[in-house]
């Protein structure tokens, strides 16, 4: 049986068991898969499929419209080893897009009730994935974890993948129970998504699910050395009843040019598309409680923070006021305040609304403090195991959580309540919903038809309708796929910290490579890994900025987190104590408003666990330029070069760069590499990227934003007079460098004479002191 589009050529040989799908776009690319179920079958694994395949049906092929397009869709009924159970399996071939698509279906027609292990759709062995002409001799994996905070980036060949140390104090938030976590090297695991290539043939191969509505979709790429993939749906051994069925998420595979810029971009967009995720949703600006009171806030407290961000608003205009932990008495007694709050949390509500701002506040409706009233009122609502014993959610609040079971109706009731009690009673408009993971632990729901992942779809638009359409929320610990549709933004990364380094004495030392715990480094870099989600699934939330001098952070470190959060264009919210923080640290937070808002290319994604290397391309009125950042991860100082190969610039071109921390100016030549000399330890190069056309004035950049250039409203370049229009939306003063094929002979800020200093080379520095809504005029 075959049948091929433009893209591929699918076959399926129903003696061997065995489907090939062949690209028609790349020579000698190719792989062969089987599927299968496994249902448990007296306390042990059975798979339903023997090798050869006994075809029982095979409709004829139909054109159905998907995500990606049209595709070509041929399904066939599959008799299995238990007598009226069948497997469906559906190959489709997009028509528009280089896109495979895989599902499968469990029938029970029987009179007995199976109990569900997994469902295999894709079980490529070593030597059965063929990448080029050469065999794959330099493979890597993209692992994507599970949740926000989980860990996500790219091994090679002799690798071993992170993994926590903590057990069931991490594990049970962090890792998906159906995904493996592998013991050693040349074993790599992730969840929904990834993509393993050659990075010599340039080829590589992205399998990922579509959504995460019916199961939650697991990945594992061994290399022995040549690689081999799997990929299956949880069954979390739900029952499936006499006469019930169980269908998978689509799985879509996709052969990709790794030399071109964006290879996950078009399974990124069709997942994007499949769910309505808005591309154009506004970005997130504002102040957060948690990280520097964490849970010790009040209303005094938070009522000085909001007091300083209206008196800023003129330099600082942050929109939202959202308020973190700390003003429950416990997690899940949602109505029971602190005495820090003995009217609750309305009189802040009406006055952020009166200063004309945005009121958010965190809330984690699923996880339950085990001190809680509910754990004693409610016991039914707790979600248990096999021996009736609460499941822990993790330790947090320095005890191990429990979770809600979502199936149990009236828990789910409760959850909604809290939301419109939230919304309608309290009147926020933005929600902040935390520690979403709990909804799918592992353990005996009251529904056992359900998987994890349909519990937690159920319990997350269960919120969203008790929100409301209007509201904004932010998903946080949740499982990436199961949010799609639902939030307008997501958290990506682990929690920040005032450390660089995971830090939790006396254990620190052990735990400073944990992978998922809050820290600054681990939050950078799933920052980077995961940006490519921005504005494709949401807006990506990269936690909070913060550039107070009091935390265990270096300025480099500061500036490094600075930089990362404004590169790739996700929601911006300040966690400092705004009276007590000085101009100099305020100044940082400017320089990333307004915010960048578009997406980022990360150049080196898929040659490391820990990326170093972005891209942002830009346009003004005065041209385009591009932003380029490369990161220090050393902790000690290193030379940073930039060469227009490694960062995909025009290379018959040459380039001006300005880093922005520096202010320091360098000529990038395409045979002559510009190397910015012993950045500091964990620190940052970021400079703006201009061609070097000595006939024609050119904006080298500023100290009045990071990406040196949209402060730019207009450019006239007359033939005896340069005009430069800007425009902040926030009072700034700081420098402007231009390139000048002339000598000026006057400057004037709207009207005001105002000082150039000449740097020498036809470069030119002016001090502005009201850059917003000023209006520089040059003569020549």
């Amino acid at each position: 049986m075959e049948f091929e589009t433009k893209d591929f050529s699918l076959s399926i040989s129903s003696l061997s068991g065995i489907l090939t799908l062949r690209s028609r776009n790349f020579p000698e690319t190719s792989f062969q898969t089987r599927v299968n179920a496994i249902i448990d079958f007296l306390g042990k694994e059975q798979p339903l499929l023997e090798k050869s395949l006994s075809i029982l049906e095979t409709e004829e092929p139909t054109i159905l419209e998907a995500p990606a397009g049209p595709m070509r869709l041929i399904t066939f009924r599959l008799a299995t080893t238990l007598k009226e159970v069948q497997l469906i399996v559906r190959c489709g071939l997009s028509i528009a897009e280089p896109m495979a698509f895989l599902q499968l279906e469990l029938v029970n027609s029987s009179d007995k009730e199976l109990v569900l292990i997994r469902m295999d759709l894709l079980d490529i062995p070593a030597g059965q994935l063929h990448l080029g002409k050469i065999n794959p001799s330099d493979p890597f994996f993209y692992s994507n974890g599970w949740q926000s905070w989980s860990s996500t980036g790219s091994f090679g060949l002799g690798d071993q993948q992170n993994k926590s140390m903590l057990k069931r104090f991490q594990n049970p938030m962090v890792v998906n129970p159906g995904t493996p976590q592998p013991k050693k090297r040349n074993t790599f695991t992730g969840d929904m998504y990834g993509l393993v290539g050659d990075k010599q043939n340039k080829i590589g191969l992205v399998a990922g699910f579509l959504s995460q509505k019916a199961q939650f979709g697991s990945l594992e790429a061994t290399f022995s050395p040549t690689p081999s993939l799997k990929a299956w749906a949880n069954g979390d051994y739900i029952h499936i009843k006499p006469g019930s069925n169980v269908q998978t998420d689509w799985l879509a595979l996709s052969f990709v040019n790794l030399a071109d810029p964006d290879p996950m971009g078009p399974y990124l967009t069709t997942v994007g598309r499949l769910h309505g995720v808005l591309q154009d949703e506004s970005v997130p600006v504002g102040w957060c409680s948690w990280y520097h009171f964490y849970q010790d806030i009040d209303e005094k407290v938070l009522d000085a923070n909001l007091d300083t961000v209206i008196a800023l608003k003129p330099e600082l205009p942050l929109e939202l006021f959202q308020i973190d932990d700390g003003f429950e008495t416990y997690p899940g007694d949602w109505y029971d305040f602190v005495s820090g709050f003995p009217k609750g949390l309305k009189p802040l509500v009406e006055k952020t609304k009166k200063a004309g701002l945005i009121p958010g506040v965190w809330l984690a409706p699923f996880i339950v403090h085990p001190k809680a009233r509910l754990v004693t009122e409610h016991p039914d609502w707790l979600l248990r195991d096999a021996d009736g014993k609460t499941v822990t959610a993790g330790f947090v609040w320095n005890s191990f959580t429990l979770a809600l079971d979502l199936t149990n109706p009236k828990a789910l009731a409760y959850t909604q309540e809290v939301i419109r009690t939230a919304v309608q009673d309290w009147g926020f408009t933005y929600l902040k919903l935390d520690f979403l993971y709990a909804a799918a632990l592992e353990g005996i729901y009251q529904d056992p038809t359900l998987s994890r992942a349909q519990v937690l779809r159920m319990g997350l638009e269960a919120l969203r309708e008790a929100a409301g359409p209007e509201i904004t929320m932010l998903g946080c610990g949740c499982p990436l796929g199961s949010g799609l549709g639902i939030f307008e933004a997501m958290r990506i990364s682990a929690d920040v910290s005032g450390f660089w380094k995971p830090h939790f004495p006396p254990a620190s030392i052990i735990l400073k490579n944990e992978p998922h715990m809050p820290s600054a480094r681990n939050a950078i870099n799933n920052i980077l890994t995961r940006a490519p989600l921005h504005r494709r699934w949401w807006v990506n939330d990269p936690d909070c900025l913060l550039v107070r001098p009091d935390t265990r952070l270096s300025l480099a470190e500061v500036q490094t987190l600075t930089t990362a959060i404004g590169l790739t264009g996700g929601s911006l919210l300040v966690s400092d104590d705004l009276p007590a923080l000085p101009k100099d640290r305020l100044a940082i937070a400017q320089a990333l408003l307004p915010v960048i808002g578009k997406r980022a290319r990360v150049l080196d994604l898929f040659e490391t666990d820990f990326p170093s290397m972005l891209r942002v391309d830009l346009e003004g009125p005065e041209g385009p330029w591009h932003l380029l950042a490369k990161f220090n991860w050393e902790a000690s100082p290193k030379d940073l070069t930039f060469t227009c190969e490694e960062y995909q610039l025009d290379i018959n071109q040459s380039y001006w760069l300005r880093e922005f921390w520096t202010g320091q100016i360098g000529l990038l030549r395409p045979d002559r590499p510009l190397t910015f000399a012993k950045i500091p330890a964990h620190g940052v190069a970021v400079v703006a990227a201009r061609a070097f056309a000595p006939h024609r004035p050119t904006y080298l950049g500023s100290s009045l934003h990071l990406a040196q250039g949209v402060e730019i409203s207009d450019w006239q370049d007359g033939e005896k007079e340069l005009s430069i229009a800007f425009r902040l939306e926030r009072n700034a003063s700081g420098d402007v460098v231009l390139s000048l094929p002339w000598q000026p002979t006057s400057a004037h800020c709207n009207g005001n004479p105002c000082t150039i200093e000449d740097l020498g080379d036809g470069i030119y520095t002016l001090h502005l002191t009201d850059a917003d809504q000023c209006k520089l005029n040059l003569l020549h």
